[in-house]
């Protein structure tokens, strides 16, 4: 983290491009908004990417309006939030790599850098922390809207400090920010406690659809395309579903497939304690944290049986 020449890179840079990763999360969405409306602060012309549209729930926040998925601009200064590896950025880093700089902001444990910069924190609640403590450091005015990123991004990955990433300095922050007139209840709520009558549902079959291997430590569903279009849900809609199966007693691992098409399933890993389910997503070219990590892999019976086999292995 030499923060040095981080400050110097931002300084000099006339404009910044700055995205997230594909299907965007709140500490996604959050940390790239907040940082956005930040570098406007110091005359900045930014441009805020998402490869993948901003999940409705996410939509009323400041700024949320202005974030694209393209542009033909180069920026002096590239900046990722929230990426472990350059394929989590999707179709962005078409943008990203046409920088001269590119600035890493992450709390990933496992990371394929693909940056000259960086600003990495592993024990890092959110990537939120990361940008508020930037922020600070360029002197930049926290103003109600950023506030409001901040906090959406550290309340969401934190499953709303319910998770053993939450530190003291994260409940530090939170309080800075709640000072900035941030209606704590109705945002927790709206981006947190609420959800659609089509994630109900969807959440509904994937429970339903549960199985359970080595007596029970071990869980694992899935769901199909087609059960999307039966209620003309999201892929959005299920995000929580692997962290509802975590919360059952006796489970220690979650395997969550998610039909993408009909070549390619996407995995979500979840895990209690220190099991690294991170080690089976990097095996696939993914990644992400010890507890939370995601991949891809083909739409067939036999990569579901290896990923189930691999998984079952960690837990010995």
């Amino acid at each position: 983290m030499d923060h040095k020449a981080i400050k110097e890179k931002i300084a000099h840079a006339k404009s910044i491009v700055i995205a997230g990763h594909i299907n965007p999360d709140g500490d996604s969405i959050g940390s790239l908004l907040s940082l956005g409306l930040g570098m406007e602060k110091l005359g900045k012309r930014v441009y805020m990417l998402s490869a993948d549209a901003v999940p409705a729930k996410y939509r009323f926040l400041p700024g949320a309006d202005r974030i694209i998925s393209d542009t033909r601009k180069n920026a002096d200064l590239a900046i990722s939030v929230d990426c472990s590896n350059k394929e989590m950025l999707g179709s962005a880093y078409n943008v990203i790599k046409r920088a001269k700089d590119i600035l890493e902001i992450d709390h990933h444990e496992f990371k394929r850098p693909f940056g000259n910069l960086f600003l990495i924190d592993y024990k890092a609640a959110a990537v939120g922390e990361l940008v508020y403590r930037l922020l600070q450091e360029l002197g930049i005015d926290i103003d109600r809207d950023i506030a409001q990123n901040l906090l959406t991004s550290i309340i969401v990955e934190t499953n709303s400090f319910r998770l053993p990433n939450v530190r003291p300095l994260t409940f530090k922050i939170c309080a800075e920010l709640i000072k900035k007139d941030v209606d704590f209840y109705n945002l927790v709520d709206m981006v947190f406690w609420s959800r659609t009558r089509e994630s109900a549902v969807l959440t509904g079959i994937c429970l339903a659809r549960c199985k359970f291997l080595e007596e029970g430590r071990l869980a694992w569903s899935i769901i199909r395309e087609k059960d999307f279009k039966l209620v003309n849900g999201k892929d959005e809609d299920i995000d929580a579903v692997a962290d509802e199966i975590r919360a059952i007693q006796g489970v220690e691992i979650v395997v969550l497939f998610r039909e993408k098409s009909k070549k390619v399933l996407r995995v979500s890993l979840r895990s209690k304690g220190r099991i690294n389910v991170a080690a089976v997503a990097e095996y696939y070219k993914g990644g992400g944290h010890f507890d939370i990590a995601g991949c891809t892999i083909p739409n067939n019976p036999e990569s579901i049986r290896e990923l189930l086999v691999i998984s079952k292995s960690i837990l010995r």
